[in-house]
């Protein structure tokens, strides 16, 4: 693996417990190597340069030892790899799923300030429209108020006795609204 792919890896956060050293550069646990699916070779030593110690398959295919006579010691490297591989994936998924909680929860405390201002603006409404049907109760006129200039029984405002011509006859109006008594009849 070349430099540039762990940098833009770890750029990515698929490393996230590197840190830097000032003397040593980039220190980058085995775990976070593999995790990310990086193939692991132990350094070579003397006697053997080509021989590779623990491969690591990427894409979760899971580690294996391949034969090189060290026997059970390689056996504990791995199933360490794989350990801190397990850990680091449950820190994360713990991890998602508390960051995903915290979401559901700023998203439930936004909806209810939400509902609430839209509750505020519906009651500031509904007074508004009471006011309005008040204004307008207000304006209009009163069945009694406008029939007062006018006899009883009229729509128009017109005597039912007037005769035909036109001509008002206001004796016989006066005679209905005074019963008892008698008036001459005008014309």
């Amino acid at each position: 693996m070349s430099r540039s792919t762990i940098r833009r890896r770890r750029e990515a956060g698929d490393l996230p417990n590197a840190v830097q050293d000032e003397a040593r550069g980039w220190l980058i646990p085995v775990g976070d190597l593999l995790a990310a699916g990086f193939r692991l070779n132990a350094p070579a030593g003397p006697d053997s340069p080509d021989v590779p110690a623990v491969d690591s398959v990427a894409g979760g295919g899971g580690p294996h030892r391949q034969e090189h006579g060290h026997g059970q010691g390689d056996d504990g490297a791995v199933l360490r790899a794989e350990l801190e591989r397990v850990r680091h994936e449950h820190a994360l998924a713990v991890a998602e799923a508390e960051h995903g909680r915290l979401l559901a929860e700023a998203e439930a405390a936004h909806l209810r300030a939400q509902l609430g201002a839209r509750a505020e603006q519906l009651a500031a409404q509904a007074g508004h429209i009471a006011d309005l049907q008040q204004t307008v109760r207000a304006l209009m006129p009163a069945p009694e108020r406008s029939d007062w200039g006018r006899p009883r029984g009229t729509a128009a405002g017109l005597n039912p006795d007037m005769p035909e011509s036109g001509t008002p006859c206001w004796g016989a109006a006066l005679a209905a609204s005074r019963p008892g008594r008698s008036f001459g009849l005008l014309t």
